[in-house]
């Protein structure tokens, strides 16, 4: 048997259960993403119809190619919009099961409060807390390590950042009472 018919296959007592039900079906997925695009095409067409998307005497005008290309995104979004509505799925597609859209809402709501709390804490509390959490919470990694792995990561980025390349960052009032 050559190294290449080896097939390693890796069990996840993580992985979500394989008769969770279903929470939304591909078909309705596709056509509300193609709505969401022609609504974006419509929008950037028209804006740069109005800023102006025809030649002039030195050339083209600001909105000349972004209204070319707002066309382009509303022509393939109506082709999608179209294809998605008349396709006969004889069998409904899931788009995603109820654990699967759990296992996604417990990374992108932290994600979201991180940019957020980036805001108002700086990017480095905000990293810190987002780390440790991650790593506690998902991984389930003990609390030591998940505090340490977040304070040597976010020292080394405020280092890097901060210090060596003197690029501004968002700061919050921890770095403010630290003189930063």
């Amino acid at each position: 048997m050559s190294q290449t018919e080896l097939e390693i296959v890796v069990d996840d007592p993580t992985a979500p259960e394989d008769d969770s039900p279903s929470v939304v079906s591909s078909a309705t997925v596709e056509t509300v993403v193609c709505l969401l695009l022609l609504a974006l095409a419509a929008t950037l067409g028209y804006d740069n119809w109005r800023t102006g998307a025809s030649w002039d005497a030195t050339g083209p005008e600001p909105g000349y190619f972004p209204f070319y290309l707002a066309i382009i995104l509303g022509g393939g979004s109506l082709y999608g919009l179209i294809a998605a509505l008349l396709a006969r799925r004889a069998v409904r597609e899931t788009f995603v099961t109820r654990a699967q859209a759990r296992r996604v809402m417990a990374v992108f709501v932290p994600t979201l409060l991180f940019c957020a709390a980036t805001q108002f804490l700086g990017l480095y509390v905000a990293s810190f807390l987002l780390i440790a959490g991650f790593m506690r919470v998902v991984g389930k990694i003990a609390l030591w390590k998940s505090l340490l792995t977040a304070f040597v990561f976010t020292a080394i980025m405020f280092v890097t950042f901060d210090v060596a390349f003197d690029v501004i960052m968002p700061k919050g009032p921890l770095e403010a009472a630290l003189g930063r």
